[in-house]
This record gives C-alpha cells, structure tokens and sequence, in this order.
C-alpha cells in the first residue's frame, strides 16, 4: 500500500524498550510477593500508560499498589533516562531511507520527554520535529482508544485512511484498528515471542512486520 504518512509507536517499535521494563515490573511484582514473569507482564501491562497502566497492575494483584512501586519506576525511569536506550535493529536505518517529504509522527503512551531523550539518543529527534504525541499529554483517551491515532494524523494534516501505523503492542494494535489506519503489526522488537504476530492478527491488524525489511516491502517505499 502505498500511504501519505506513517505515525510510529515508540517503544518496542523504534527503540528496545519494552524487553527491560517489562522484566523491572516482573521482579518487582514478584519481589513484593505477586509472582509474576516478563511475559505477564507483556501481556497485561505492554502498550498502558498513566491511570490504565496503574489499573491493570492493580487488577492483576488485586490490591492497590504501595509508593515502594511507584518510587521503584521512578528511579528505573531515571536512570534509563541517564543511560539512554537503544534502536530496535533496522529502525534507524529504516527511518533514515523514508522520503523527507512523507510526514511522520510518533504516537506514543509515553511522554514526549522520554521521547524526546530517545530519539536524540538513536539519532532520530531531527526527523520528526514537533510531531511528537503523547497519550497522556495530547488526548484524554489513551490507547487503547483510536483518539491518539487520530490526533497524530489530523496534526499531520492527513486522511487517517491513508495512514499507515507501526505498532507492536496488543494494547496499541487495538487502537490503532479502531482509528482506521492501514496497520502494521511489527515483532522485530527483542520482546517479541513467536506467537507475537498471531496474537496482533487476531486483534485485525492489516499485516505482519517480523523486521524493517518487510514494512519497506509492505509501504512500497
């Protein structure tokens, strides 16, 4: 399909993220007595920010979680801040090679400081200027709602129809069909298992991406 602009997912899309926080959140939970594995916490937790991710930890434990945890991510979200995190493998490259005239946009549950630092980190903060969206700064609904999605084209000045979507997250997957996007769902992130792609099928995504490669096959570009 060939598409007038491409919205990115951030973590587990451009940069490795998803693997070390997820593995944090599983030894901390299993620490404080809830066991629980990296892939639990991919599972339910993978893709929420803010009040959601707050919820669906608290869900899976079935108490309110103690200031310990959030004092925890915080420090962990500090020094990852500090050290930086690495690109998906392909991604820059990828990026790099899009026509400097197709609009871009990242459309991410995280917030646009830890964005920001990332892409000055891989060397991509150039690419995408201003277009750096938030679900928890930029509109009340956060994925899995289609209304980030959404937001990111009409910012772009584009038909949502003719956007295409990186995501990898089943929680960004959902959001992403619901908006109306053309939707890839990408598993070239280290967190990524081998039934990743079937579950991103499931929820009705328009294609699988297992790396770079194949989204520059899918897009044309």
């Amino acid at each position: 399909m060939k598409v007038d602009a491409l919205l990115f997912d951030f973590d587990g899309v451009l940069i490795e993220s998803e693997a070390a926080g997820n593995r944090q959140i599983a030894e901390w939970l299993t620490a404080a007595g809830h066991p629980t594995t990296p892939a639990d916490s991919m599972a339910n937790f993978m893709g929420l920010a803010g009040p959601q991710f707050i919820d669906a930890i608290e869900r899976w434990i079935d108490r309110p979680l103690p200031q310990d945890f959030h004092d925890a991510r915080a420090a962990e979200d500090a020094r990852i801040m500090a050290a930086g995190v690495d690109a998906v493998e392909g991604a820059v490259a990828f990026v790099r090679s899009l026509p400097a005239d197709l609009p871009k946009a990242i459309v991410s549950s995280s917030g646009t400081r830890w964005i920001a630092r990332h892409l000055d980190h891989i060397g991509l903060r150039d690419v995408f200027g201003e277009h750096l969206y938030s679900g928890r700064e930029h509109v009340a609904n956060g994925k899995p709602a289609p209304d980030l999605y959404l937001f990111g084209a009409e910012r772009l000045g584009v038909d949502i129809a003719r956007t295409a979507i990186l995501e990898d997250s089943p929680v960004g997957a959902t959001g992403a069909v619901a908006s109306g996007g053309y939707v890839i769902g990408l598993c070239a992130g280290s967190h990524c298992a081998v039934d990743h792609g079937a579950r991103l099928e499931a929820i009705g995504v328009d294609a699988i991406a297992h790396d770079f490669d194949d989204v520059k096959r899918l897009l044309r570009v």
